[in-house]
């Protein structure tokens, strides 16, 4: 009888990560370039109550009796599917066509990833315009070095073609490239990718190096579009009906879990 408490309170905490998960996908629906997470389940331990034996005839029986004890969250996966894309007023405004991801440089010096291409021309530290997050983190070019344009650069004039190259109109008000092209990056496991705050990805051994796709001929190239953003990938409908069963798996097991100790107290309650 014991066994079953715990069997369901185990059911019960995994449908609260399950909820906490759907929450979050719902919280972030307007945040640009957001990948939906999906929890994945697995099942706990197994106990023999009976093991393959034969029975007084000396017949083989053809299977054990075992009982299961839950359940728990095997991994809380990210659909990169990609989002729709939606136009924007500004000329800073980029969205990834394609599996890339934006490189940034942290503050504490490190390399980040982003699908968030609302980005913007800000002023840099030893002066000119540094492409650079809302945050301020600056972006990357293919060389991995911060994106900055001197002074002398009209930055309502700067247009960047679909491969990532920064333009700048000519005599004849032609765009011809500048020799700065925004880095786009993949990874061989997307979802190995660590999340961080602000829609940042992390690298790490489950996800692989970067491969950045200006050096790589093997991979699918990216399109950048300018004048777009990418939506998140989040399905409200879906996630209001994992909702509604997630809620109802909770009540099950909570169902379970009164069911046993109605069953305890008439056992305790028995009288000879």
């Amino acid at each position: 009888m014991v066994r079953s408490l715990w069997t369901a309170a185990t059911g019960m905490i995994a449908q609260q990560t399950n909820v906490d998960t759907i929450a979050n996908n719902l919280a972030n629906v307007n945040t640009t370039g957001y990948k939906t997470q999906v929890n994945e389940f697995k099942s706990l331990l197994y106990q023999n109550i009976q093991t393959k034996t034969t029975s007084a005839n000396g017949d083989t029986k053809p299977s054990s009796a075992q009982v299961g004890l839950g359940v728990r969250n095997a991994s809380i996966s990210s659909v990169f599917k990609e989002g729709s894309l939606t136009a924007s007023d500004s000329d800073t405004a980029f969205a990834i066509d394609g599996k890339g991801f934006f490189a940034v440089r942290g503050a504490d010096g490190n390399t980040y990833y982003t699908r968030n291409g609302n980005l913007k021309f800000t002023l840099a530290a030893n002066g000119g315009n540094m492409l650079a997050t809302s945050d301020g983190l600056p972006v990357l070019d293919t060389q991995g070095k911060a994106i900055v344009l001197g002074s002398n650069y009209v930055m309502s004039n700067i247009t960047v073609s679909k491969d990532g190259s920064l333009c700048y109109p000519d005599a004849k008000n032609k765009p011809q490239p500048i020799g700065i092209t925004i880095g786009v990056f993949q990874f061989n496991n997307p979802n190995g990718l660590e999340r961080l705050a602000d829609s940042l990805y992390q690298q790490t051994a489950a996800s692989g190096q970067a491969i950045n796709e200006a050096r790589n001929n093997n991979v699918e190239k990216s399109s950048i579009i300018q004048g777009y953003l990418e939506s998140s990938n989040v399905q409200v409908v879906d996630e209001m009906v994992n909702m509604i069963v997630a809620q109802r798996a909770y009540e099950l097991n909570s169902k379970a879990i009164t069911a046993s100790d109605e069953m305890l107290q008439q056992a305790n309650n028995l009288r000879r």
